[in-house]
């Protein structure tokens, strides 16, 4: 159940020439952009690596049942997907920002009043359906879990990561972070 490195590397370069979502990027120029803005704000290469691979599970998705992203107005979960085929390789510190950045953005539109105006259409329309807006206990139990602040900063990039012809470094340079964190 476990991917290889060699497998991840391909799942970006082949699955992720796919559109991503109703952005006007493909999924693999949002994984590169997302993990260059981690990077330009000096963040660890665990928060890089998980910035990269946040959204592996729609390609895992995609791949497994050929389903859109969000087939029949329901969320495909991707926050999870990816998880058991990353635990292998990675630790905590790439897994948990993946699992929770869905929650930062159910979070930051609670915490932050410019965030939800902010979102693209996609975004605010998958925020409904990933359950929308956290209630204040809602979102204290967010934070205060490990890895939440870097899931919140992994989110932010995550929103800005949507450029089309963004000029980012290549594949085999986020490679050599991806073989740096892993196990």
């Amino acid at each position: 159940m476990s991917l290889s490195l060699p497998e991840i590397h391909r799942l970006l370069e082949v699955r992720g020439q796919s559109q991503y979502g109703m952005e006007a990027v493909s999924q693999l120029e949002h994984a590169m952009q997302c993990a260059q803005l981690a990077e330009e704000a000096n963040e660890t290469p665990e928060t890089v690596v998980a910035c990269l691979l946040h959204d592996l599970g729609h390609l895992l998705a995609a791949e497994r049942d050929g389903l859109a992203e969000h087939k029949d107005g329901e969320d495909d979960l991707h926050q999870f997907i990816a998880l058991p085929f990353l635990r292998a390789l990675f630790p905590d510190a790439v897994l948990e920002p993946i699992r929770l950045h869905v929650d930062a953005k159910r979070y930051l539109c609670l915490i932050d009043s410019s965030y939800w105006a902010a979102l693209s259409p996609a975004s605010k329309h998958s925020l409904e359906l990933q359950g929308g807006i956290f209630n204040e206990a809602e979102a204290q139990k967010f934070i205060a879990q490990p890895f939440a602040a870097e899931a919140v900063r992994l989110r932010r990039y995550d929103d800005l990561a949507k450029i089309k012809g963004k000029q980012v470094p290549g594949l085999a340079h986020f490679a050599e972070r991806l073989r740096q964190v892993s196990h």
